[in-house]
């Protein structure tokens, strides 16, 4: 199902989408947990991104075994791109608690009553760390990709087989 587009691997056209929105999700919910008075503006447009990058996550995943029967097995890289959802799915969840809490208390009614501030910056703690240890994910994955793609094919700057 994800193999071809036009001729084309859908795993580049797909990977680019996931290493564009993850990493905006990632910024966009550092930014909100930093800046409260931006929860109620952007938070869902981050919970958006988030959403989106977590929804083509599988479809990455799914797209790179189909591509690996013409470019063969990329080692690493297929192994450390199975485990981004587990990353993806606590950001978009605490994403989501952090723009529901914030809701709940512009309404007036706070989730845990005395101890809503409490649950609040707990949350917002583990979305910051959830986004780090994403964006350190989304790096190595994209790096084992990169070096898959690419480090047998380019050395010293020129393309393999250049004659220049």
């Amino acid at each position: 199902m994800f193999d071809l587009i036009n001729g084309l691997p859908v795993h580049p056209l797909v990977v680019h989408a996931v290493v564009v929105l993850i990493p905006l999700a990632v910024i966009g919910l550092i930014a909100i947990v930093v800046k409260p008075a931006w929860r109620l503006t952007y938070g869902w447009l981050v919970v958006a991104a988030a959403a989106i990058g977590t929804v083509l996550t599988p479809v990455a995943t799914s797209s790179g075994e189909q591509l690996e029967q013409y470019v063969g097995d990329p080692g690493e890289h297929a192994e450390l791109g199975e485990t981004l959802i587990w990353f993806c799915i606590p950001l978009l969840l605490l994403t989501v608690a952090v723009v529901l809490l914030e809701r709940r208390k512009a309404s007036g009614r706070p989730v845990g009553g005395d101890s809503a501030k409490a649950i609040a910056t707990g949350v917002a703690a583990l979305a910051v760390v959830a986004s780090l240890a994403t964006a350190v994910q989304v790096y190595r994955i994209g790096d084992s990709g990169a070096s898959a793609a690419w480090k047998d094919r380019v050395a010293g700057g020129k393309v393999a087989g250049d004659s220049d």
